[in-house]
């Protein structure tokens, strides 16, 4: 008698509470990860990288009653390690804590965007997401002919005959392009091994075009199996786990910089300054990433 009773005071006072104090609703922590991956370069920057994501991560997939972790993607691609190291970190949580993974495509989960995206057990696209760019690049400038007209000599000192490799004051060598070749076709066979064995059954086993570094809307990947449907973050999961599901937003603490600027803001602006060109140059790399899918 006393058990049934507390059991029906503990219904009516959860039903008047607010949503984020009661326990008894599914709860599905979610994570956004966006922007290019490890072009941090100041530390107010915003990129992807381990270290910036490994915080929100781990509270996330630490919420025992969880059920399952969403991650939001957006990312153009970047560094391949730091892919790597973000779709590790994920799969080992999700293995230790035992917890199903989510992944919504927002604008793009491309390149190394789409590794990530890969940690998860069932992946989502807006039908105009970009999904795909599976595939591996590196580009750079060649000064060598602008120096010469400016009459600059280049001079540079090694150890090692392979030191300077595509100097990009010096004209191009054919031996540097065939070691620079071997490194790309290794690191796209990396790529590529990890996509197939996370998508599985789900790829055509003869569509080759998958690998080529071509991209796709949310909807040809869905036909293709990069994705396993079409949808939001809200409405597939609350099909998945009930109408009053929450989805709270889970992130990483601030760093100490950003909350004590306020109080030696001046003493920051000399670091700051120092910082501005290479930030430039970053925006500018980042924007790259982007405007090669048309966004």
């Amino acid at each position: 008698m006393a058990d049934s009773f507390l059991s029906s005071l503990s219904r009516r006072v959860s039903g008047i509470l607010p949503r984020k104090w009661r326990r008894d609703l599914p709860v599905v922590p979610v994570v956004r990860l966006s922007g290019a991956i490890g072009m941090q370069t100041t530390p107010f920057a915003r990129s992807l990288s381990l270290a910036g994501t490994a915080q929100a991560l781990d509270k996330a997939f630490a919420m025992k009653s969880a059920p399952a972790v969403a991650l939001l993607i957006n990312s153009p691609g970047g560094s391949p390690v730091q892919s790597h190291l973000i779709f590790r970190r994920i799969r080992a949580l999700a293995e230790e804590k035992e917890k199903h993974v989510f992944a919504f495509v927002e604008d793009a989960a491309a390149s190394g965007g789409y590794m990530i995206a890969c940690a998860a057990d069932e992946i989502f696209a807006d039908p105009c997401s970009i999904v795909g760019s599976i595939g591996v690049v590196t580009a750079g400038f060649g000064f060598d002919k602008a120096i010469e007209k400016l009459g600059v000599e280049r001079r540079v000192f090694t150890a090692g005959e392979r030191k300077v490799t595509l100097d990009p004051f010096r004209p191009t060598r054919p031996e540097d392009v065939e070691r620079l070749d071997v490194l790309l076709k290794e690191l796209h066979t990396v790529f590529v091994d990890l996509v197939r064995s996370r998508r599985g059954d789900a790829l055509p086993a003869d569509d080759e075009s998958l690998f080529s570094g071509e991209f796709w809307l949310g909807t040809q990947a869905a036909g293709l199996g990069l994705v396993d449907g079409l949808g939001d973050v809200r409405s597939i999961l609350k099909a998945r786990y009930g109408e009053e599901v929450r989805l709270p937003l889970v992130q990483g603490s601030s760093s100490f910089l950003l909350r004590r600027s306020g109080g030696f803001g001046a003493a920051l602006a000399g670091t700051l300054a120092a910082q501005a060109a290479e930030g430039a140059l970053a925006a500018v790399e980042e924007r790259a990433l982007w405007s090669r899918l048309g966004l």
